[in-house]
């Protein structure tokens, strides 16, 4: 019996209601490719963080990650824009070239080279400025939905969210998600799943989707009954962990069971799997392994495989050097207890970088500046 009802984005139907979160640098077609085998293609999978203004300049780096393959239904891209002009155009250029089926929009971006130019969770501040963004995607997206993704703010005493919300509603935007920490918590201390029920009560007519301090399927569930939310976007949670979103299918649409258990041996299986990917997909297997080298420290938490070893999994830089690396361990050793809850980033900090005034008027009618946008897609 199913937990939830079906998510509707769009024409999209999800479910069970379950999304993996835009993470740079992570959410590549590799990983995507891994979290749908184990979901058996159930849910959503968004792509890596992509820049309107290098999308609309056909940035090569740019231009590959936004290839999706044949198996990714419906295609998912997030984009990240401070202009109206130009998040319109990047819009535009998707739906003409049919390069994705939904559109989700990023302001809940907390890093300092974002804020401090008035990007990403700063910039829901100014109101204006953020119903412009809106009416100009969701204008040019015709047919293809439109979702956002923020945060509460950008601290205690600058929470953004529900006039965000009712902005959102009022520019025709499918579906909201909340991560349920302001731009100064970065991600630390507890996520407030408060808000997102507060937000789901201010915004009934489209669905909310909560985010935050998601470690297991068990903890999804939890998050529905508590807060009345409509579905769960899952990040930190399934790093080193893509079959979370088997646990996930099974809890929302099986009333659960034992979540996934693995032992050393098909943990290292999967971590083979998903370098092999990513060299396929760079085209180059020593860029592949080394690009998954961030990945070895979550996927191998809690195990007892040495610091050394540990160390030059970290250094490696062809499969064959894993594979003669992972055939030395233990590979019998059960799940360990110590495997589960936080990864990934986790600290918190006070002070949100800002430019020069930023906190004044929210109702100031400004325009950010375009060095917002330099970096290139995908962090």
């Amino acid at each position: 019996m199913s937990l939830t009802k079906p998510l509707q984005i769009g024409p999209h139907t999800v479910q069970p209601p379950v999304v993996l979160a835009p993470m740079a640098g992570i959410t590549n077609a590799p990983f995507r490719t891994l979290c749908r085998e184990f979901s058996g293609g159930k849910g959503l999978f968004v792509s890596e963080m992509i820049t309107t203004r290098a999308l609309v300049e056909r940035d090569a780096k740019t231009m590959r990650l936004v290839h999706f393959d044949g198996s990714e239904k419906p295609r998912s891209i997030q984009l990240y824009g401070v202009d109206p002009a130009t998040v319109g155009k990047a819009v535009r250029m998707i739906v003409d070239e049919d390069l994705a089926d939904h559109i989700d929009l990023n302001f809940g971006c907390p890093v300092p080279k974002v804020t401090r130019k008035g990007g990403g969770s700063a910039l829901p501040y100014k109101r204006h400025l953020l119903r412009a963004i809106l009416r100009e995607a969701v204008t040019a997206a015709g047919e293809l939905p439109v979702t956002m993704k923020m945060r509460k703010g950008i601290d205690d005493d600058h929470l953004t969210y529900l006039d965000a919300g009712r902005i959102a509603v009022e520019e025709g935007v499918t579906a909201i998600a909340l991560h349920g920490r302001t731009a100064a918590q970065h991600y630390g201390g507890t996520a407030d799943w408060d808000a997102i029920a507060r937000l789901k009560e201010a915004v009934p007519e489209i669905p909310v989707l909560g985010n935050g301090d998601i470690w297991s399927a068990a903890d999804a569930v939890r998050m529905v009954r508590e807060t009345g939310c409509d579905g769960v976007v899952v990040g930190r949670g399934c790093l080193g962990r893509p079959w979370l979103f088997g646990d996930l299918v099974a809890a929302f649409e099986e009333d659960g069971g034992p979540a996934a258990a693995p032992t050393l041996r098909e943990v290292a299986a999967v971590m083979r799997r998903h370098a092999e990917l990513l060299a396929e997909w760079l085209g180059d297997e020593e860029r592949g392994v080394i690009d998954f080298r961030k990945h070895v420290a979550w996927y191998t938490k809690g195990f007892s495989i040495g610091s050394e070893t540990r160390k030059r999994l970290a250094i490696a830089s062809s499969l064959d050097e894993m594979d003669a690396l992972m055939s030395g361990l233990e590979l019998d050793q059960k799940w360990p207890l110590g495997a589960d809850g936080p990864r990934g980033r986790t600290s918190g900090r006070n002070r949100v970088v800002l430019p020069d005034g930023w906190l004044g008027d929210p109702y100031e009618r400004v325009r950010v500046s375009d060095e917002a946008e330099s970096d290139t897609s995908g962090g």
